[in-house]
């Protein structure tokens, strides 16, 4: 299902799940990005392997049948991002790299083979990103393709959930090489903004990124940590969390403390992101498939 929504009506429908919105998030682009060749991507994360539990007695295979799912897509992505917490965290340091060894053996199998990873604070915050690096090289870098300019930023190997001065510093270079115009799209675990500190779904010095980014017209910012749909604005900076493909979290204060939502045999609330990548960006979140 697709639904062609200006930028009121994308923050209105905000929240539905399975809908495929299209919003306005990059105007004034149509030409230019028809002119680089439309693309879409998709988004995966959380997929915490090695995590055990109620909350998915299929833990051990869910990321395979992930795999399954886009590699099944009609429409073959540019390429995957993977948004942190690739691992379920574990004060043995041979066993986080067991870990990570294993997930990167099962994401092998993806028939996409430009895949990009960033770590989440499960992967991260305990070694300082160490055992990460080993296996997926640096936790923040930037790339582009077709037109856009694309920035993963690292807000979980510093464990007081900062970016810190260095990346900061890092980032205000990368932006001043791009114009005001310029498209950009950014990556980060964690929300930049202050979804709710309580629960740890903040970044410590987030706002300073955004007053770095806010300067440029058109910036979408893509996420994970929060194990559900979430779409909120930071002035005209969209912000937009991806689902887990573990279990789900509730929503944002729902509950008194953030525990992972009962069991669902349909799977519901997990799923991957496909994101069309054009004058306008199309968001899609897609089921995981069952055996």
């Amino acid at each position: 299902m697709r639904q062609s929504v200006d930028r009121r009506d994308f923050l209105r429908l905000a929240g539905i799940a399975g809908v495929t919105f299209t919003a306005g998030l990059f105007p004034g682009h149509r030409a230019s990005a028809q002119a680089a060749g439309d693309f879409h991507f998709v988004q995966m994360s959380d997929t915490h392997w090695g995590f055990k539990g109620p909350p998915n007695p299929d833990a051990e295979h869910t990321l395979e049948k992930a795999v399954a799912t886009v590699n099944a897509l009609a429409q073959k992505p540019d390429f995957i991002f993977f948004t942190g917490d690739l691992t379920h965290t574990t004060e043995d340091g041979n066993e986080r790299r067991a870990r990570m060894k294993k997930f990167k053996e099962i994401v092998s199998g993806l028939s996409v083979k430009d895949v990009r990873f960033m770590p989440g604070e499960h992967d991260a915050s305990l070694d300082k990103g160490e055992a990460f690096k080993e296996f997926f090289g640096d936790t923040h870098y930037t790339f582009d393709h077709k037109g856009v300019h694309f920035i993963a930023l690292d807000n979980v190997s510093d464990p007081a959930a900062k970016l810190g001065d260095e990346q900061l510093a890092w980032l205000a270079d990368d932006l001043k090489k791009h114009k005001p115009d310029d498209r950009i799209v950014v990556f980060t675990h964690r929300p930049l903004f202050d979804l709710f500190p309580s629960w740890d779904w903040a970044t410590a010095d987030g706002a300073k990124a955004i007053d770095l980014l806010t300067p440029y017209q058109n910036v979408v910012v893509f996420y994970g940590h929060i194990h559900q749909e979430h779409h909120h604005m930071t002035g005209h900076i969209a912000h937009h969390a991806a689902k887990s493909l573990i279990f789900p979290l509730p929503a944002p204060g729902s509950q008194p403390k953030r525990v992972p939502l009962p069991y669902d045999a349909e799977m519901k609330g997990l799923g991957e992101r496909e994101i069309t990548m054009a004058a306008k960006i199309g968001i899609t979140e897609l089921p995981v498939t069952k055996a």
